[in-house]
């Protein structure tokens, strides 16, 4: 899974949210931050309203929550989504001494412990290199 710090640097470098079925994300509050949610039909829905989506909690009695703006959540995208993002910029995922390495088309290569953070770090690369100019 992505770790959180990473998934607030990729959020700072303007990855944005469009929340799914089946995402998974955290409250940014101090007593939720280690709680992962999963969007779901069942439990956690997307509400459309004038101000922006909200995040319905629906059904849940452990939590003291009705509903979050999609501000106060920090999206973890999947291993999956990560790559897909990527596009034309992704030439190859490698594994090496236990760890992942992305290689993009660019000649970059990312080293990471596990395969979601190596393609975050391959995306916050992209989003966050200087644009090339004609």
């Amino acid at each position: 899974m992505l770790p959180v710090t990473l998934a607030m640097r990729l959020r700072g470098a303007g990855l944005q949210w469009l929340p799914a079925r089946g995402d998974r994300f955290v409250v940014l509050a101090p007593e939720l931050e280690e709680e992962v949610f999963v969007l779901s039909d069942m439990v956690v829905e997307v509400h459309e309203f004038p101000t922006g989506p909200v995040l319905g909690f629906n059904g849940t009695t452990e939590w003291a929550l009705d509903s979050v703006d999609t501000s106060r959540a920090l999206w973890l995208p999947a291993e999956d989504q990560l790559r897909s993002m990527l596009g034309a910029e992704f030439a190859a995922l490698e594994r090496e001494g236990g760890r992942h390495r992305v290689r993009l088309a660019d000649g970059t290569a990312v080293d990471a412990e596990g395969a979601a953070e190596a393609y975050g770090l391959a995306l916050l690369h992209v989003l966050t290199r200087p644009a090339r100019r004609a």
